[in-house]
């Protein structure tokens, strides 16, 4: 098939492919979204790993050259324990960790799912950066089905928000890491009830750079028409409609698929 291989728990990782799409115009995409078994947050290190194993065969298994584990949890919990067999493959932790360290003055507020918060994942990438930073973490389990539900600009999502931002903001941090890709589907909630003060980092942009630098440094540049395709592991009515809209797509069709 000659596709970059995406998989997240949900349509959260459909916002690493609108930025593949966007730096990388010519390379084919083929999304996993593992709606049957979301959310991966809440899931044991074992179970994560054991999804994202099979997910990863899953890809391999339609002929992908590469694989983006589009999910913070799998990046933080699954991938460290993992032999890709000899696919490429691209976690979100370091490179939203590296712009972090890049803009913050000082002080770093990391808000991710219970399991992602658990592993540390970003407080360790980001002290291997930069010692000197002062990282506060916050879970916001209930982000995720906000986003799986649409409910991005609700008012009880803006309650929500301000009620698990408050301690980072009354730490005075200066830079907010959205550890899951589900998070910048509610950038515009955040930003207002951060401040103008706080810098939001979305690690999408920075994950596509380094996958146009690997396939690039690799030789796996596409040589074909690009084409996208979407599987979901259960009903995809919201999935669907939700990705038409991220993606500015009105063309986005679902396979249904089994992962086991």
């Amino acid at each position: 098939m000659d596709a970059i291989g995406v998989f997240d728990s949900g349509v959260g990782g459909l916002t690493v492919v609108s930025a593949l799409r966007r730096r990388l115009p010519g390379e084919s995409i083929l999304y996993l979204g593992d709606t049957a078994r979301l959310p991966y947050g809440s899931k044991s290190p074992d179970t994560v790993t054991r999804y994202t194993r099979r997910n990863i065969e899953f890809l391999a298994e339609r002929g992908v050259k590469a694989v983006v584990v589009a999910c913070n949890t799998a990046s933080a919990l699954a991938l460290p324990n993992l032999d890709p067999s000899g696919i490429p493959t691209w976690g979100v932790i370091e490179p939203g960790a590296r712009k972090a360290a890049a803009v913050s003055r000082g002080r770093v507020g990391v808000i991710a799912t219970e399991a992602t918060v658990r592993s540390d994942a970003y407080p360790r990438a980001l002290r291997a950066i930069r010692p000197d930073l002062e990282i506060l973490s916050q879970p916001c389990p209930l982000f995720v089905p906000l986003v799986e539900e649409g409910w991005h600009e609700d008012p009880v999502t803006v309650e929500v928000a301000e009620r698990y931002l408050r301690p980072l903001l009354n730490a005075g941090i200066d830079t907010l890491v959205l550890g899951c890709t589900h998070y910048p589907l509610l950038k515009s909630v955040l930003q207002v009830s951060a401040g103008p003060g706080v810098v939001l980092v979305d690690s999408a942009d920075e994950v596509a750079e380094m996958v146009a630098a690997g396939l690039a440094e690799q030789g796996l540049e596409a040589t074909h028409q690009p084409t996208h395709h979407f599987c979901v592991t259960d009903s995809g009515e919201t999935f669907q409609r939700l990705a038409r809209t991220i993606l500015k797509d009105d063309g986005v069709e679902l396979e249904w698929v089994e992962v086991v």
